[in-house]
């Protein structure tokens, strides 16, 4: 992936002309300085004592232990719009010391626990994709900091076809799981934004929900078992589907971040893959009207495997990206997909009974060019927010949810709070995944650059967490807590509940090693 942006660097995203002069135009954009070469990156010098270094080169091998600057800056920090300005900018003060790589479950268990007795900061890393803060260690009190890159456990280690569940090492990305299962005639189904590139170790640490959610559920509901590895031993999770054995300990690992341990082996439930995959647009003339059609989809059904509306921004925003593409516009208003897998057999009563709601709540059918459009670039956006950087706007997400009854207030709260932090900005906003009880809001927003870009976002970002707060929303979705949460997080969950995680903290992780600062202060 791009050391200081998103991806694959020979897909970076061009923006039009018109675009670039209504960025102008409308916000004030000016360009923006280029990044540094990645030579020119500035590196703490590295902290950790020659004999721990030694040490973990006797647990995973001296091949697997990494000090090279190169290294070193391809793991610092994840891919959040501060993240990426930093590393713009050559600032490599988060960096690990030391990036090591395991092979086994054992190896993870023996460095954990090493690093617990040499106060060694660990930090879990997967794919590299948290925006949230997730991959950077409070060092502060520790011998150095040490990069757990997990990409030589990538293999599918057992497939039960009769229960659906495949064995998974975590360090497997989601492309090659799916190309994995594909063998096998099988699917998991989760296709979140960061589908090329993150891990479904990841994916379990931080809960996340795929685009397709509506149809597959979200990765936690794909989590049958789990093992997991702590600086105090070993938890091994999950005997059956479903288990009135106490509290289930599997939800306690799903979320935390790799602040309890290491996820080194995930079973997850699997589904055939479909023969048809068909996407369709809908065009409703407001976002409360599209809102209603997919409450009423989501509680009486049925539900495509892809339901989601954009607001009237957002719908104009794409518009003005797609222009001339030769794709039917939606004609303003709000632009909903609805995708539907499956066989034939299957898709084609579903498609008629959806068609049906949607119509019946003022929908206008587009036809499948606009649902096609959308996913043929649906994993485009983090290549876009990389142009509109270097262009000289500061290009961001934010994503909570709500029930039902809460969600009109909390999309026009936070939608003021951050207009009135940044002043002039573009807010769109779409329902990216629907349940029975209620719904995801999903922002992005856009505005000029000013002299400290990093600061101006947090500024905006913290307005955002408390207006979600005031709504009632939760303070993410799928994007986890991290560091850039943890304050709201505590607040959701209030003392008591902080007092809760602590203990469990404690008790895998009496040194305090794993991931310092992300999740608890």
């Amino acid at each position: 992936m791009l050391w200081s942006g998103w991806g694959d660097p020979d897909k970076a995203a061009d923006l039009p002309e018109r675009v670039r002069g209504l960025l102008a135009a409308l916000l004030g954009v000016r360009p923006a300085a280029p990044a540094v070469p990645l030579g020119r990156v500035r590196l703490r010098p590295v902290a950790l004592p020659a004999p721990l270094l030694a040490g973990l080169s006797d647990i995973a091998g001296r091949d697997h232990v990494r000090l090279d600057d190169e290294t070193r800056v391809r793991h610092t920090r994840g891919k959040s719009t501060p993240d990426l300005l930093k590393i713009r900018a050559g600032d490599g003060s988060d960096a690990p010391d030391a990036v090591v790589l395991p092979g086994s479950h054992e190896e993870v268990a023996a460095l954990l626990a090493y690093s617990s007795a040499g106060r060694i900061a660990v930090v879990p890393f997967g794919g590299g994709t948290s925006v949230v803060g997730g991959l950077t260690a409070a060092g502060h009190g520790f011998a150095g900091v040490v990069a757990l890159d997990l990409s030589r456990m990538n293999r599918l280690s057992a497939l039960d076809t009769t229960s659906m569940i495949a064995e998974l090492e975590p360090g497997v990305r989601a492309a090659d799981a799916e190309r994995m299962l594909a063998g096998h005639g099988l699917t998991l189904g989760h296709f979140p934004q960061s589908y090329e590139y993150a891990t479904l170790g990841g994916f379990a640490a931080a809960r996340s929900s795929g685009q397709a959610s509506a149809g597959y559920g979200r990765f936690d509901d794909m989590v049958m078992g789990m093992t997991v590895a702590t600086p105090t031993g070993t938890l091994r999770l999950g005997r059956a589907p479903r288990s009135a054995a106490g509290p289930d300990l599997r939800q306690l690992v799903l979320g935390s971040e790799g602040a309890f341990g290491v996820i080194t082996s995930l079973r997850l439930r699997v589904r055939r893959a479909p023969a048809e995959r068909v996407y369709e647009g809908w065009r409703f003339v407001s976002f409360a009207e599209g809102a209603a059609a997919l409450r009423h989809l989501a509680q009486r059904g049925p539900l495509p495997a892809v339901l989601r509306l954009s607001d009237e921004t957002e719908t104009m925003a794409g518009q003005a990206m797609s222009e001339g593409s030769g794709d039917p516009e939606p004609e303003g208003g709000c632009l909903a997909i609805a995708g539907y897998e499956g066989t034939a057999e299957d898709v084609r009563p579903v498609r008629e009974r959806v068609s049906a709601a949607l119509s019946g709540f003022g929908g206008v059918p587009l036809g499948e060019g606009p649902g096609e459009s959308w996913a043929a670039g649906r994993f485009a956006a983090p290549y876009l927010r990389d142009s509109l950087l270097g262009a000289g706007a500061t290009a961001e997400t934010l994503e909570t949810a709500a029930f039902w009854s809460a969600l009109p207030g909390l999309y026009q709260e936070v939608r003021r709070a951050l207009q009135d932090r940044l002043g002039s900005a573009l807010v769109m906003c779409h329902i990216s995944h629907v349940y029975e009880t209620g719904a995801s809001l999903y922002f992005t927003v856009v505005t000029a650059q000013d002299d400290d870009p990093v600061a101006q976002w947090e500024r905006a970002k913290e307005a955002a967490c408390q207006a979600i707060g005031r709504a009632g929303g939760t303070i993410s979705h799928h994007h986890g807590v991290g560091r850039d949460h943890r304050e709201a997080y505590a607040e959701e969950i209030g003392e008591l509940g902080v007092a809760v995680i602590r203990a469990v903290k404690d008790r895998l992780d009496p040194a305090g090693v794993l991931n310092p600062g992300v999740l608890l202060a």
